[in-house]
């Protein structure tokens, strides 16, 4: 029976990457089931993405592209498409994106294993609870630093892959955005670079603008600049209140960030220095 698996690597771009990898899958009895490749001019990277029936396992096909890769200078991984990934996910006290989810878990249209739910609030127990997820409660009553500690490690007991921030109300340290750097995303309640801080919509609202949006990026130790991965708006007007917005904030919010998760989970965003390429 085939093994699916997914194949993505950068490189410096040149004529005859994806001649060579091609080459390679066919000679082992691959079939590319799927492929997309990206090159920029800009910074001359090259990016590629490609989707795998194989006849032969993960580990030994990886031991037959070795050398290639080597001799390519790819910066590759070969992925299993049927494991699904590991997800942590941290909330306060809205749950619009956390239920959204839960809920594309269960149906599988996430390809995730949600693995728990932290929150420096006790209001979203029920809910995780009721379906069957493990609840961590790190008030903030010990400082920032204990909190994050005792965050890290069910990081890494629970074994999570990408901590979701699905609109967990707190300004992380330097130090935990950085050891969390290209596995952690952020949704942010307004479209980046605008209206940061407090109560965006109301301040959209003041403002009179004419769209509203949210914006999921990953974490990095500059707050809110991270690489963004998706955006999306919706057209509003005057008649539009302030609380209005914040209703249609939360949809367009819960949908930008599950987009985010299902790409990242299924190995399609590269970093691209300050920016991100989807394949």
């Amino acid at each position: 029976m085939n093994k699916y698996l997914v194949l993505r690597f950068r490189a410096p771009d040149r004529p005859g990457i994806v001649a060579a990898i091609a080459a390679l899958a066919t000679e082992h009895g691959c079939d590319i089931r799927a492929a997309a490749v990206y090159g920029d001019d800009d910074t001359g990277g090259f990016f590629c993405r490609m989707e795998l029936a194989s006849p032969i396992d993960r580990k030994a096909l990886v031991t037959f592209l070795a050398p290639v890769a080597d001799q390519l200078a790819l910066d590759w991984e070969l992925k299993d498409l049927a494991r699904k990934m590991p997800v942590l996910i941290a909330v306060s006290r809205f749950g619009h994106c956390l239920i959204d989810l839960i809920h594309k878990q269960e149906i599988g249209q996430l390809p995730i294993e949600i693995v728990g739910v932290v929150s420096n609030h006790d209001t979203m127990r029920k809910t995780a609870e009721w379906h069957g997820l493990p609840y961590h409660h790190l008030p903030m009553i010990d400082g920032k630093a204990q909190q994050e500690a005792r965050f890290l490690t069910i990081i890494e007991e629970t074994g999570a892959e990408l901590t979701v921030l699905a609109r967990y109300m707190q300004i992380l340290s330097d130090d935990f955005s950085t050891r969390l750097g290209g596995r952690c995303i952020n949704i942010h309640h307004s479209f980046l670079p605008s209206f940061k801080g407090a109560k965006p919509y109301h301040q959209a609202h003041a403002r009179g603008v004419k769209i509203i949006g949210a914006t999921a990026h990953f974490v990095t130790a500059d707050l809110d600049e991270g690489p963004i991965i998706e955006q999306d708006v919706r057209r509003v007007n005057h008649a539009i209140t302030a609380d209005e917005m914040v209703a249609i904030g939360r949809e367009i919010e819960a949908s930008v960030l599950s987009r985010a998760v299902r790409w990242h989970a299924e190995h399609r965003i590269f970093a691209n220095g300050s920016k991100t390429v989807i394949l």
